[in-house]
């Protein structure tokens, strides 16, 4: 039986890798080893800051949101509180976008939303 060499298998892993790594400084770059702990500490950093940015986006929103909202005499959270009651079912993002680029359709939220509020 003849013997079975690995060189090409584990030239594809280094490889694999290393190209990951293409970009990184020093010996991060181009020794396996050490790449191999950067591309695995890169992975982490990516998973955990792909949670991070869908928070910070929320946390931008609900500023934008607020300081329009302000503007028309109201807090942010009777706001929320003023479109659960009416009945309006847009989502943060939205409202964001509509109180920076469409402020006479969100003037018409607001008012919707202080018409639904208990006085």
């Amino acid at each position: 039986m003849s013997r079975i060499k690995r060189g090409t298998t584990t030239r594809q892993k280094h490889k694999r890798i290393l190209d990951q790594a293409k970009g990184y400084r020093g010996r991060r770059k181009n020794t396996i080893r050490i790449a191999r702990q950067a591309v695995e500490k890169a992975g982490q950093y990516a998973y955990r800051d792909r949670k991070i940015k869908k928070r910070n986006f929320r946390a931008l929103w609900i500023q934008r949101i607020n300081a329009a909202v302000r503007a028309e005499g109201l807090t942010y959270s009777q706001f929320m509180h003023g479109t659960k009651l009416a009945g309006i079912e847009l989502d943060r993002k939205v409202m964001a976008d509509l109180a920076m680029n469409e402020g006479a359709a969100f003037k018409a939220i607001i008012d919707q939303a202080k018409k639904a509020l208990p006085a």
